[in-house]
């Protein structure tokens, strides 16, 4: 069933609250239509063309369950479906490859009806023996499949019921595991393709049944996709049966901002990511241009602490940090238009959020006094010492957006001023994995995107990556009951507990909320964002 399309992009102006379901839904929905943006009054949607789009990175990966940076989930979203979709208007999910699904009273078993004659591009079918597949290769993946492991974890295995019923089961309660089956992250994917290795997946891609498939890709250049003939089986969100409109997308990787804005001006591409405050007024300036913004949920963008650097082990350095950051210049001077200061580890538009904004608010007072407190000292140089100790922390970084370096230089004069120094190195996106997994840093700098609480489970608990080097605790605890819970009520509570430990003990340092701005030209229709704030191109035109 279908409802009228609701519009979630508008012209010019941008999207800053998403109202979000407070409720991850176990039980079947029916669907609700995507919004449209820059239609034109007379003009007809048409297929064929080419849309050329400039993102600002590449992660190193073209398998869907091997990256986590947007440029290149922009990209790797259009070839993979997923067992369901959620409406980025309310937070319901939604049919996709799965028709109807059933979830036993204690969370512990998924069991998903899949549509009849779906397949891959290879040809073989989507049926159950895929979803089993899919699953059962996504947790041997390793570290750069964070997100779909923790997506899967106590998971032990799919049972193939009949040819379109799989049968999903977890040993204990996963009340987050609906809701992750909307997400790029678990897209299914050929069997062939699962017996890949995770490096073979990465360098080769890997074929899936959505409506692109993956036609060529260069190394920190570019991925092309085509459209896929015969496609007929897209969510029930999309306004289009069948095949997509575009014959061809190209995702180039331009990491400069100012000749991203400069090729859209000039007609050289048809859209643009990663747009800035600085590159607003430009883009807006021609009259050619459109842009389209929306909060993304998920873990906002933070310094993630290595809580066991001998620095950071000490709370009163964590929380002076926290305080001496002014979230709201960093916002003015840097983030498009309607971006909002961090009030939380998560962003307002993610379910069961909570405003901890006291445990955040600008206070470089209360920063010295515990600095002080702690025993640190003020130098020569203004930077503070303990035991002939500086108090000097280095912040990683990658330009996979272009408001990193300014914000990271913003926060080092911030941070000056009562006493610590932060020295920043960039490093390639393609090494984030291996930044992570090794814990050879003090700081990372960056955000993590999910339309569900249990993101928080999946960076902060010490029983799965654990890159912060979190030691075990309450937090543990409370994650884990969380994910456990099919208890609104309860699970939103415990949700809360969980932003509150963070924001009391400044495991992590919130700063800012993430909001995608893409630049995009008048003559791209119906460039729709779906969610976690990623594009969906299937009904994507140009006139």
């Amino acid at each position: 069933m279908h409802r009228a399309p609701q519009s979630i992009v508008v012209r010019r102006r941008l999207i800053t609250r998403l109202a979000v379901a407070g409720s991850i839904l176990l039980t079947t929905a029916c669907g609700s239509g995507v919004g449209t943006a820059g239609v034109a009054d007379d003009n007809a949607p048409k297929a064929g063309g080419s849309l050329a789009f400039a993102v600002g990175s590449y992660a190193g990966c073209v398998d869907p369950q091997q990256v986590g940076s947007n440029d290149t989930i922009y990209a790797l979203r259009q070839i993979v479906d997923s067992l369901t979709d959620q409406d980025p208007a309310t937070g319901k999910i939604v049919p996709w490859l799965a028709e109807r699904w059933e979830v036993s009273p204690d969370a512990r078993t998924f069991t998903f009806h899949l549509r009849p004659g779906a397949t891959f591009s290879d040809g073989t079918p989507v049926n159950a023996q895929a979803v089993k597949d899919t699953f059962d290769a996504a947790p041997k993946l390793g570290a750069k499949a964070t997100l779909a492991i923790g997506y899967l974890s106590g998971y032990t295995g799919t049972k193939v019921v009949d040819d379109l019923t799989a049968e999903v089961s977890f040993k204990q309660p996963n009340a987050q595991f609906l809701q992750a089956t909307s997400t790029f992250s678990l897209g299914l994917v050929s069997s062939a393709s699962t017996k890949k290795t995770a490096d073979q997946r990465c360098t080769e891609g890997i074929v899936g049944s959505g409506p692109f498939t993956l036609e060529s890709y260069q190394a920190n250049q570019s991925i092309t996709l085509a459209r896929r003939t015969g496609y007929k089986w897209g969510s029930s969100l999309w306004r289009k049966p069948g095949e997509a409109y575009l014959d061809k997308v190209v995702f180039t990787i331009v990491p400069e901002a100012g000749v991203r804005t400069g090729s859209l001006q000039s007609g050289q591409v048809d859209a643009i990511g990663s747009v800035g405050l600085a590159d607003e007024s430009a883009l807006q300036a021609g009259g050619n241009v459109d842009l389209q913004a929306r909060a993304n949920p998920g873990v906002v963008f933070n310094l993630g602490l290595n809580n066991s650097r001998p620095l950071l082990r000490d709370p009163a350095v964590r929380q002076a940090i926290q305080v001496a950051i002014n979230r709201q210049e960093i916002v003015k001077t840097i983030f498009p238009t309607g971006s909002k200061p961090a009030t939380s580890i998560l962003a307002h538009t993610t379910p069961f959020y909570t405003d901890f904004s006291a445990q955040l608010t600008f206070d470089p007072g209360k920063a010295a006094s515990l600095l002080d407190a702690a025993g640190w000292r003020p130098g020569a140089d203004g930077i503070r010492t303990k035991d002939g100790t500086r108090l000097s922390l280095e912040v990683d970084w990658f330009a996979n957006a272009a408001t990193n370096r300014p914000t990271l230089e913003l926060i080092q004069q911030q941070l000056k001023a009562v006493g610590v120094d932060i020295r920043l190195r960039e490093l390639p996106i393609a090494q984030i994995t291996q930044i992570q997994q090794s814990g050879d840093f003090d700081a990372l700098w960056g955000n993590i995107t999910r339309a569900d609480p249990d993101i928080l489970r999946s960076t902060y608990s010490t029983a799965l990556a654990n890159t912060y080097r979190l030691e075990p605790g309450e937090l543990d605890t409370v994650l884990d009951e969380q994910a456990a819970t099919t208890d609104t009520t309860k699970r939103q509570a415990l949700v809360s507990q969980a932003q509150k430990l963070i924001a009391e003990n400044a495991y992590a340092i919130p700063v800012v909320e993430l909001t995608t701005e893409l630049g995009v030209a008048k003559r791209v229709h119906d460039l729709d964002f779906e969610a976690s704030s990623r594009i969906q191109l299937h009904d994507t035109w140009k006139s």
